[in-house]
């Protein structure tokens, strides 16, 4: 059965950019009930707790239909944050360096370019969901997002860098200030975790 990641960090390490309240709320209530809801409707398939939570995203058309909205929901919940928590750091923020920065600036021109697009994609996504580097099949990167819960995993795509733009990641500090939330997180980016990604999905 899959279980609550530990975060890499204390609660209060992102402060000031992100309050130690809402990183406390965020994991052990929302993403701890992703997890509890994901379990609770695998008791009966015990061939699809075999499986990784990417797998069964990835192929969510071969999940029951009686709980392929509770696994792409709450599955996609638990793979989201887990992908999402080493993506930020104390004293993070700055600018790749290595492969991911030269992918960035073949793709984008420059990274202040990329950071514009991204933060501009995150801030104007429509409702609940997330922002996302990935790459695609050919090892292509573009800035995508999606709702709700949804994984790039489900599109084919593999994410490098995520941001969760849902109102409970950042209500508690920035209210409805979207980008001012998207602002701060920059400055605890944990590019070395991005980059790691970024190797895993080379081809």
């Amino acid at each position: 059965m899959f279980e609550l990641p530990k975060l890499p960090y204390g609660y209060d390490a992102l402060e000031p950019y992100i309050d130690a309240r809402t990183m406390e709320i965020h994991l052990t209530k929302h993403h701890a009930t992703y997890v509890a809801k994901l379990n609770d409707a695998l008791k009966e398939y015990p061939e699809l707790q075999e499986k990784s939570v990417a797998d069964l995203l990835k192929s969510l058309d071969s999940i029951p239909e009686k709980i392929r909205g509770v696994v792409r929901n709450h599955g996609g919940g638990h793979y989201n944050h887990s992908f999402f928590w080493p993506l930020m750091k104390k004293d993070g923020g700055g600018e790749p360096d290595g492969d991911l920065k030269t992918a960035l600036a073949q793709t984008f021109g420059d990274f202040k370019t990329f950071q514009e697009k991204f933060s501009a994609a995150a801030a104007g996504h429509f409702g609940s969901g997330w922002a996302w580097l990935v790459a695609d099949d050919a090892g292509k990167l573009s800035i995508s997002t999606t709702s709700n819960q949804d994984s790039p995993l489900m599109q084919n795509f593999r994410p490098i860098l995520g941001l969760d733009v849902w109102e409970h990641a950042y209500y508690l500090k920035y209210q409805n200030r979207r980008p001012e939330y998207i602002e701060a997180w920059w400055s605890v980016v944990n590019w070395q975790e991005a980059g790691k990604n970024f190797q895993e999905a080379k081809w």
